[in-house]
């Protein structure tokens, strides 16, 4: 568990000397009703309110995705940048202080695009990203069962891509921690990440939370080899559900609310996030390289799939 401010301020210091490239982080769930896209709306709106330059991806088809809780209309999305119909600012949406660039469709339309349209995916996602100082992705459900009609229209989120930081946000119900610990064993086997943030959403008070963590940290060190760091928790008190029924973070309309301070403060935490790798060398054009080429094999193996 990462404690030391010195170690943390130490970090983010070296982000700011090595480059100055875009922060990828995707926000992933093992379950629906955790507060995933609650999450990735108030640490979009912390983050731009200290100053930083956001863009969100919405993998997530409606109802109630992000796009619907902030109540926005888009008459374009990412899909319709990939097929020549609009052009990249046409498709990005301002709320809050950041950006938001629905990508739902071309995920689970990638299959679809010929050549040119992939390329001009991949060109529209590094051209929004242009100055953009965290991208955070809310990223689509995953079906750990798959029939085979489910796999045929199979996408791939961009947490499965390498370079972009992962945070699960958990909750501490019993449901809550085996789907989060199935998701992170599944990332971890399958797609090789050996890390993984943990944000420990709608828990009464910090000490169990911490026991969540602790719990699952252990279990995933033991069987996965795999390192779970602490980024904090969030609880549900009242102001955070008011906000959540205005449609509004709670970080913008109860700045001095217990969940909208732990809220900057797990913001303040992810910008100190180590550099990964691939991030170093090349920053978000080598992590939309590799989102693309997962996409191509995933559409592969789903079509195996189906012909067996």
């Amino acid at each position: 568990m990462r404690s030391n401010i010195g170690m943390d301020q130490a970090e983010g210091l070296r982000r700011i000397l090595v480059r100055n490239q875009t922060q990828v982080i995707s926000v992933v769930a093992g379950k629906s009703g955790v507060g995933r896209t609650s999450a990735t709306i108030n640490l979009a709106t912390a983050l731009a309110s200290i100053g930083k330059d956001i863009l969100v991806l919405d993998e997530n088809h409606g109802p109630d995705n992000l796009l619907d809780r902030l109540g926005l209309y888009t008459k374009y999305d990412l899909l319709d940048v990939a097929q020549g119909k609009c052009t990249p600012k046409e498709a990005v949406l301002i709320t809050n202080g950041f950006s938001v660039l629905n990508t739902a469709r071309a995920m689970s339309k990638f299959s679809m695009l010929d050549q040119i349209g992939q390329q001009r995916l991949e060109d529209a996602l590094t051209k929004v990203s242009g100055g953009v100082d965290v991208m955070l992705v809310d990223t689509m459900m995953p079906v750990l069962n798959k029939t085979k009609e489910q796999a045929r229209q199979a996408s791939v989120s961009s947490s499965m891509a390498s370079g972009a930081a992962l945070l699960v946000v958990v909750d501490a119900t019993a449901s809550g921690i085996t789907e989060s610990y199935a998701l992170i064993k599944r990332l971890a086997l399958e797609n090789e990440r050996s890390r993984f943030e943990i944000l420990v959403n709608k828990v009464g008070e910090e000490q169990a939370a911490l026991r969540v963590f602790e719990n699952m940290a252990k279990v995933a060190r033991r069987n996965l080899a795999a390192r779970l760091e602490y980024l904090g928790y969030i609880p549900s008190d009242n102001k955070l559900r008011h906000a959540a029924q205005l449609g509004k973070p709670v970080v913008e309309v109860f700045p001095n609310a217990v969940s909208a301070k732990l809220y900057m403060e797990a913001a303040q935490k992810l910008l100190c996030l180590p550099i990964q790798q691939d991030e170093e060398k090349c920053g978000i054009p080598n992590v939309i390289q590799k989102l693309i080429k997962q996409l191509a094999r995933k559409n592969s193996r789903a079509i195996a799939y189906v012909a067996n």
